[in-house]
């Protein structure tokens, strides 16, 4: 199996593979069909965020499935991405941000939130298809999305399921468990909230 082509990609090129990217999460994460509109419409909005940076892992065919809702799949999505990953610069006022500060101001205090938060680079999505996973793919995208970077701190959240290969990726690039068994508004699946410094470990 070839090995995908690793694509930096601006937000035209990102919103025009936005039916993709859903398949990819959709593959990786498996979630609740009814999330997916949802999911979509987040994404998009993700990409309007200062300083939003996204690359993708490409061939020219690979099999996945289409399971999306009507809403999104008729979107027409490009279908060859193998894995992609995006992220931004965070700020008071989006969502994500505003309930992790608030949950580190709890946990250590104002100065300990705004130490991770006050000029950090926000990991919102990074996936890679299961037929493509275990080959240092999700390595590679998270390389290139944080190299030269400006911000002071890495930060993103994670399935919190000890010794997953998301977590021992992220711990061999330098970061560490913010919080732990976090439980986002409106429950569900519980997280780990990670960062570390910027540039990475190597």
């Amino acid at each position: 199996m070839r090995e995908p082509k690793l694509r930096e990609v601006d937000r035209r090129a990102f919103l025009k593979r936005l039916g993709s990217l859903l398949e990819v999460y959709t593959a990786a994460m498996d979630p609740p069909a009814e999330q997916l509109s949802g999911r979509y419409t987040i994404m998009e909005r993700h990409s309007a965020y200062p300083a939003f940076r996204a690359f993708v892992l490409e061939r020219r065919r690979i099999p996945i499935p289409l399971r999306l809702p009507a809403s999104v799949s008729g979107r027409a999505p490009v279908g060859n991405v193998a894995g992609f990953a995006y992220g931004f610069h965070g700020v008071s006022g989006q969502w994500w941000h505003d309930v992790v500060h608030q949950a580190l101001i709890d946990a250590g205090g104002k100065e300990h939130a705004d130490g991770w938060l006050g000029d950090t680079f926000e990991v919102a999505e990074l996936h890679v298809h299961p037929l493509y996973q275990g080959q240092g793919l999700g390595r590679r995208l998270l390389s290139a999305l944080c190299a030269g970077r400006t911000e002071r701190t890495v930060v993103l959240s994670t399935l919190d399921r000890r010794g997953s290969p998301a977590r021992r990726l992220y711990c061999s690039v330098g970061m560490t468990d913010l919080l732990r068994d976090f439980e986002f508004p409106g429950g569900g699946q519980t997280y780990a909230i990670m960062g570390g410094p910027l540039p990475l470990a190597r």
